[in-house]
């Protein structure tokens, strides 16, 4: 299946993904696929009645780790009985099969959730198909990025021995499974900036850094006093995390609306109706610095 066929398909679909940079995953996944896709995600993120609600509006369900407390790890058979009630509407969900999320370029072991999860669907007659998803981002500090998203063979239930017990089924789904996402993820040192280069930026012509210089420039002056504060914030709220990018993104996704509006106001009392072009210059001049600015960096 060609990948724009892939992106409108119906479901009932696990997408079993690696898992590089936090909830940013999701969200990619989300605005691609024709269908809405539901997520997986960690259970601490859910204590707060406020959080919780917020996180099922957005099709969010929770699953425990041990390191969120074991007293907590029944609550997972509810989170995965809902998912089955999702697969009989053809849904689509998206789960990260490593279980945890780090800033790399490197394919970590697979937990067992996704091999328990697409079983007990198909002991259940659920005609599911598992497609493993490779997310790579060019950097996880620079805003504006590459991503490089790669989907791999369907597996389905013909593809395991059901009939065995469940260690052995759940090894052999991890292996298949395994061996998809090591053609999807990319094997890249932290520290081998060369080869970042080499697999991750898209090199400019001179041509073209000269004809950005001057309208990134300008888009570096307008939205210097957005960008810096908000980067200032978020170094000191996700500090020792792995959500830095996600989290940056999704501040600047929210405030820049009215970032524009408020730049449009203030330049629009000495300028009168001219201020109106700031809404068409200013997100030209940001897409330039973007493109001219350094597209690779942990």
């Amino acid at each position: 299946m060609n990948e724009p066929a892939l992106l409108r398909i119906n479901g009932p679909v696990l997408l079993a993904a690696n898992h590089p940079n936090s909830f940013l995953d999701s969200v990619i996944l989300d605005t691609l696929f024709s269908k809405p896709v539901w997520s997986l995600a960690r259970g601490d993120a859910f204590k707060k009645p406020l959080y919780s609600r917020l996180m099922r509006a957005m099709k969010i369900m929770p699953v425990y780790r041990t390191s969120e407390g074991v007293e907590n790890l029944s609550s997972n058979y509810q989170t995965f009985n809902d998912c089955i009630a999702l697969f009989r509407n053809d849904a689509i969900i998206c789960i990260f099969s490593e279980g945890k999320c780090i800033n790399e370029w490197h394919l970590r072991p697979l937990k067992k959730g996704t091999a328990r999860l697409a079983i007990k669907a198909w002991e259940e007659g659920i005609p599911l198909q598992v497609i493993p998803v490779g997310i790579n981002f060019s950097s996880f500090s620079q805003f504006g990025k590459n991503i490089f998203l790669q989907f791999g063979k369907i597996i389905r239930s013909t593809d395991i021995n059901l009939q065995q017990p469940d260690g052995l089924r759940h090894a052999a789904f991890n292996t298949l499974l395994e061996k998809e996402l090591q053609q999807l993820v990319f094997e890249i040192p932290k520290d081998d900036l060369k080869l970042q280069q080499e697999k991750l930026a898209f090199p400019l012509s001179l041509l073209k850094k000269w004809l950005l210089f001057i309208p990134a420039c300008i888009g570096a002056l307008l939205h210097a006093p957005l960008f810096l504060p908000v980067r200032s914030f978020v170094n000191k709220k996700t500090k020792d995390t792995d959500h830095y990018d996600s989290v940056m993104v999704a501040i600047l996704m929210l405030l820049y609306p009215l970032y524009l509006i408020l730049l449009t106001i203030v330049i629009g009392v000495w300028a009168g109706w001219w201020a109106l072009l700031v809404l068409i210059i200013s997100p030209i001049t940001a897409r330039a610095f973007v493109m001219l600015n350094r597209q690779t960096g942990s």
